[in-house]
């Protein structure tokens, strides 16, 4: 039978795996111990990925923002955690200057940042 790590070994590894989980997703410092290289790659791959999600389903806010879209997507979201794709995209427009409050700009919140079927 395999005992039961001691609770301050699994405390310490809960920490570890924390402090990870804040570099690859919220810009934090690598934890010791962890290849900064390896997890800096994995961090900037999660973000493509994030800002991919972004670009599929609200295709207009990426025509809005032109060719750079990715570039200026990654730089905004490096330090912001994800809650959600359409909360990213709702954020980044605002960031971006993309104007979507207002009834002025409800049909064109509506266009920027509706799903594709």
């Amino acid at each position: 039978m395999n005992p039961q790590p001691p609770e301050a070994d699994t405390d310490l590894l809960a920490d570890q795996q924390a402090a990870l989980v804040r570099a690859l997703v919220a810009g934090r410092p690598v934890p010791d111990g962890f290849d900064t290289e390896a997890v800096a790659a994995a961090a900037r791959a999660l973000l493509r990925k994030r800002a991919g999600e972004v670009a599929r389903r609200f295709p207009l806010l990426v025509h809005a923002c032109g060719a750079d879209f990715t570039a200026r997507f990654i730089a905004w979201a490096a330090d912001k955690p994800k809650t959600s794709t359409a909360s990213d995209a709702t954020a980044f427009a605002e960031y971006a200057g993309i104007a979507l409050s207002g009834s002025a700009s409800s049909r064109a919140r509506k266009l920027l940042l509706r799903r594709r079927r």
